[in-house]
């Protein structure tokens, strides 16, 4: 798609470079990208124009050394499956949760972050497995089948100073949050779509379909200043 001149970021910085780090003595941190299915070649370009070093996340050791964790937009169901089958969906909250791991999931990604999806979990009537690590409730197709989908500009004051564009496909929607979640995002009739809880981070949107760097940007700084807290510790 094609981004306005004003949008258009710079080429990217090699890791050492990147604002998040620079000036660091530490080494860059690793982000990995869940690689079971859905978008997750997109982040990992997204990562690459930031000079972020990658890791594509098939296994649980895959996980060893890493600094965070992208769950990238997909079919929620066919991940949540994976992630079981494979070990994943244990391995993934125990280093979220004991080893202070940030994750941030897009689209698909937020439900399977979620706790709650009520009855919108499975057309067949099973569990849907959830990672469950951020304190919400969740609606899956909250806006209707993929020809429904849209793209919108959203303000997220604390992410940039600046409306950022982002793209909806079969998006689910964050019908009520805990406490310790900040909203980030609005859609105009108030429903949220971007929220963060400590080290999660969770969009129900493709900020990965669109130029606009500025949530890959905002994830690494709290990759960096998680990764920064756990070395001083």
């Amino acid at each position: 798609m094609t981004t306005p001149a004003s949008l258009e970021e710079p080429a990217a910085l090699p890791p050492t470079e990147h604002p998040a780090i620079a000036g660091s003595s530490s080494p860059p941190p690793v982000i990995g990208v869940l690689a079971l299915q859905g978008a997750f070649a997109e982040h990992v370009r997204a990562l690459a124009r930031l000079g972020v070093i990658s890791r594509e996340v098939r296994l649980p050791a895959d996980l060893d050394g890493l600094d965070g964790l992208i769950v990238p937009g997909g079919e929620s169901t066919t991940i949540g499956k994976l992630l079981g089958r494979t070990g994943l969906l244990d391995a993934i909250r125990q280093q979220a949760t004991a080893d202070a791991l940030p994750v941030w999931g897009t689209c698909a990604g937020l439900i399977v972050l979620a706790t709650d999806i009520g009855d919108s979990g499975s057309r067949i009537g099973q569990p849907q497995p959830l990672l469950g690590l951020m304190d919400l409730r969740v609606r899956r197709n909250a806006f209707g089948s993929q020809l429904d989908s849209f793209e919108t500009d959203l303000a997220a004051p604390a992410v940039a100073d600046r409306p950022l564009p982002a793209v909806f496909i079969r998006a689910p929607v964050i019908e009520a949050t805990g406490d310790g979640v900040e909203v980030l995002a609005r859609l105009p009739d108030g429903r949220p779509v971007a929220a963060r809880q400590g080290r999660f981070l969770a969009t129900a949107f493709h900020p990965e379909l669109t130029d606009d760097l500025a949530f890959h940007r905002y994830f690494v700084e709290v990759v960096a200043a998680e990764a920064a807290e756990r070395r001083s510790a």
